[in-house]
């Protein structure tokens, strides 16, 4: 099956994009961005009690600029004025702040191709933008339930529409 030029991508594809298109939600995202600053790693807790490291770069193309959060390994292997190829990054917000990260499926890869005139006149990572509220608690709440499920479990009816063999010997608390 050939691509026609112009049609959307396949589903787990990537697409090139250009750092003003970068939006909260962007996922699966090819960057072409010279490096144009770095900063110092910082120690941050993560979830389990272990700590990891982190630094980030500016990064930016003739449309744009942006925040790229460089985690442990990445650390160290971007330099100012590196021009770097990122494939299957996705972007993220923290403190309701865009943050381009190359995750375990992507890559993160030195290139040759110069970008001439990147632009910071616009940094995407200025911007705040509305953050969901994270729950807190572990597990998103109710083990995958809905609070119609929970409520008619509660009050006796949730076995109502199950086979009899599914609802044998099934504890009532």
């Amino acid at each position: 099956m050939e691509e026609s030029v112009g049609a959307a991508p396949a589903e787990g594809q990537s697409v090139e994009t250009k750092i003003k298109d970068l939006t909260p939600q962007s996922k699966r995202v090819d960057v072409m961005a010279k490096c144009v600053e770095v900063g110092e790693p910082k120690e941050i807790p993560g979830r389990y009690g272990n700590s990891r490291r982190v630094a980030e770069a500016t990064i930016a193309d003739e449309t744009g600029a942006i925040v790229l959060s460089l985690w442990d390994d990445q650390i160290g292997t971007v330099a100012k004025d590196d021009v770097l190829a990122i494939k299957n990054g996705y972007v993220s917000l923290v403190r309701g702040h865009m943050r381009l990260n190359v995750g375990k499926y992507g890559q993160l890869t030195k290139s040759d191709k110069p970008i001439e005139s990147p632009s910071t006149a616009v940094n995407m990572s200025d911007q705040e933008h509305e953050q969901e509220r994270r729950r807190f608690g572990g597990g998103g709440g109710g083990g995958g339930r809905d609070r119609r499920e929970r409520r008619d479990r509660d009050s006796g009816d949730y076995d109502r529409d199950r086979p009899k063999y599914m609802t044998k010997g099934r504890r009532r608390f």
